[in-house]
């Protein structure tokens, strides 16, 4: 069966394109994705990295499209179709190498560790430690990335919880809730917000319209939650810990780094990864000043004895490596984003996402279709459910484009599967946090869902 010929136009310029919707190479190319996705989603059964089948599923999409462009005399344009698709994993790639490098350097320099032992140590109650964890959850995941926020608070709750497996479950829910409800008002918060925000559909300032709708997703199941939770005090940790040299500096150059990022973006309409990669050079300057200081230090040290030095010898020793830093990215979590938007790029360039498109927001209400979106991200990476709908590029008021940035943002909550940040607290609190405990409680986060939906209606009426 021949592909039907279709026609698009592009800065007036008539273009042909091949409808393979119908054609034996679409269908292979959207059997090939579902698969390879299927596969990603079952990585704790299998022990096998999500990035592999992901990479492979969009190499073979664009090996399909490339010979059917490339017998029909129309290589070039399959050519440029992937380009674009590589562009905007490019700018995804660098603004998260950056941010991932940041947070790889605070948790060097102790950064996280002090948080930690600073809350053990203060002996507040399991009822405390569940507002505290959340609300720090919350806070943290609007500037850091939502898996390292999720695990550093899963640690906190682990040691706290040690003999109150209720405290451990409930807390752990509480925290996946929290982190991404703080990512979805952010526009550097989430992979969801920053894929919307490098688009350009949603001026920067406007994403913090979603800070009240944001709060309520987290608030509302929180405070149900409350009150199962137990009034006892855990034993306080007598666990001393203290930040390393520079980390103060890190944490300064990291927020620095962000101002850069936004104003490359907001004063000179430039990427928001240029600002950002700026700001990595501010890291590296920073990384060579300590370890130049380091080793006159060392220096010092050899004429001195240890004992009367004011600073710990065996730190010394360590000197700060900024890509030491970039050694320990998430780089199966990069390649696995690659896969996702590169296969994604391929169906749109195949005619499915039109069809999608088509479904969504023309037969039905934006309002549906965005509020449905949502929920489909509880079972599917809401990056990938995102830049689907940027691709679509449907014809929406900004209004809706918030709804369905702040939808599939928070929706990832409704399932223990439906973002990174309940994936790996699945892994780190193994037995006590599951996927059944999380499921009996979705009715209440739904609840949340709902709040935060009608609160965005009733808050931002003036963006539809």
């Amino acid at each position: 069966m021949s592909p039907v010929t279709a026609f698009a136009q592009e800065g007036g310029e008539t273009i042909q394109l091949l409808d393979l919707t119908h054609h034996f190479i679409g269908y292979f190319a959207i059997g090939v994705f579902f698969l390879a996705y299927a596969l990603a989603m079952v990585e704790e059964v299998t022990e096998l990295r999500k990035s592999k089948p992901m990479v492979l599923a969009a190499s073979l999409i664009w090996i399909c499209i490339a010979v059917m462009y490339t017998q029909g005399g129309l290589g070039e344009l399959s050519k440029k179709a992937f380009r674009a698709s590589l562009e905007g994993y490019a700018e995804l790639f660098l603004f998260l190498l950056v941010s991932m490098t940041y947070l790889n350097a605070m948790e060097d320099r102790g950064v996280f560790d002090s948080l930690r032992v600073w809350l053990l140590g203060k002996g507040f109650s399991y009822r405390r430690l569940f507002w505290i964890t959340g609300g720090l959850a919350f806070m943290l995941s609007s500037v850091c990335n939502n898996l390292t926020t999720a695990l550093l608070m899963g640690t906190v709750i682990l040691a706290m919880g040690q003999t109150n497996q209720r405290f451990v479950t409930l807390a752990c829910i509480n925290v996946v809730v929290a982190t991404n409800a703080g990512g979805s008002f952010s526009p550097f918060g989430d992979i969801t917000t920053l894929l919307v925000w490098q688009k350009g559909v949603v001026p920067f300032r406007d994403f913090f319209s979603l800070l009240i709708p944001s709060i309520a997703n987290f608030a509302i199941p929180a405070t149900v939650m409350h009150f199962f939770i137990p009034k006892e005090k855990p034993a306080p940790a007598t666990e001393a810990q203290s930040m390393k040299r520079g980390a103060a500096r890190v944490i300064a150059l990291f927020i620095l780094t962000i101002v850069t990022a936004i104003g490359f973006e907001n004063l000179l309409d430039l990427p928001p990864a240029a600002g950002m990669l700026m700001g990595l050079t501010y890291l590296k300057f920073f990384s060579y000043y300590l370890q130049k200081t380091d080793a006159t230090r060392n220096l010092a040290a050899s004429d001195t004895d240890e004992a009367e030095l004011p600073y710990d010898l065996d730190e010394s020793h360590h000197s700060f490596d900024v890509f030491h830093n970039v050694s320990r990215l998430e780089w199966d979590t990069m390649l696995f984003f690659y896969g996702v938007m590169v296969s994604v790029g391929g169906l749109s360039f195949i005619g499915y996402l039109s069809h999608a498109s088509r479904f969504l927001y023309t037969d039905l209400d934006p309002t549906i279709a965005n509020i449905l979106v949502g929920i489909v991200s509880a079972f599917i990476d809401n990056g990938t459910i995102m830049y689907a709908v940027l691709t679509m590029a449907p014809k929406i008021s900004e209004g809706q484009w918030l709804l369905v940035t702040l939808t599939t943002g928070v929706g990832g909550s409704l399932l223990a599967i439906g973002s990174a940040a309940g994936v790996g607290l699945l892994g780190q609190a193994k037995g006590i946090y599951t996927f059944g405990a999380h499921l009996k409680w979705m009715p209440v986060i739904a609840l949340g869902y709902a709040g935060s939906i009608l609160l965005h209606f009733a808050t931002n009426g003036r963006y539809f």
